[in-house]
C-alpha cells in the first residue's frame, strides 16, 4: 500500500527493519536534547505527517528495547493518528524509571504500525448470549 508522507525531519523516512517486521520506528526531530526526569512525560515531534486512507489508522506504539532497559514508554500505547489527521506526528513518552533520560535529535523513539479497522454499528438489545466466562474479568480466567 502506499501513503503519502511529509518529511519536515533532518532524518530518513521510517522503514521496516525487517522483512518480517510490523512497524517502522520514529525517530525524535527536536531542536536540542531533551532530559526526561522521572515520571516526566513529553510530546516529542517527528517532523512526520501523513495522509492515510480511510479504514486504516497508525498506531504509536513503544519500543521493547527503550522501555525494558530504559523505562521510557508511550504514555497512551498504542497511540491511535486517525486516517483525517493532518497534524505532525507527536509521540507523548513518559519516563516510568528512577533515572534522568535524555532524549537526542534522531533517536528511536517509538515505532508506527499501520493497521486496518472496521466502523461498528451499534444494535440495541435487552440481553446479550451466554459464554463458559460470562461477566468474569480482570483476571477471572486464571494466571495459570
Amino acid at each position: 500500500m502506499k501513503i503519502k508522507i511529509i518529511n519536515k525531519s533532518t532524518h530518513d523516512l521510517p522503514h521496516y527493519e525487517t522483512v518480517a517486521s510490523a512497524g517502522m520506528d520514529l525517530r525524535a526531530n527536536i531542536s536540542e536534547s531533551r532530559v526526561l526526569k522521572p515520571l516526566e512525560r513529553s510530546i516529542v515531534g517527528t517532523g512526520l505527517f501523513i495522509e492515510l486512507p480511510v479504514g486504516l489508522e497508525a498506531q504509536v506504539r513503544p519500543r521493547s528495547g527503550l522501555a525494558a532497559k530504559k523505562g521510557i514508554t508511550v504514555l497512551n500505547a498504542p497511540g491511535t493518528i486517525d486516517a483525517d489527521y493532518r497534524g505532525e506526528i507527536g509521540v507523548i513518552l513518559v519516563n516510568l524509571s528512577n533515572e534522568e533520560f535524555t532524549i537526542h535529535n534522531g533517536e528511536r523513539i517509538a515505532q508506527l504500525v499501520i493497521a486496518k479497522h472496521e466502523r461498528a454499528e451499534w444494535v440495541q438489545a435487552e440481553e446479550l448470549s451466554s459464554t463458559d466466562r460470562g461477566e468474569g474479568g480482570f483476571g477471572s480466567t486464571g494466571t495459570k
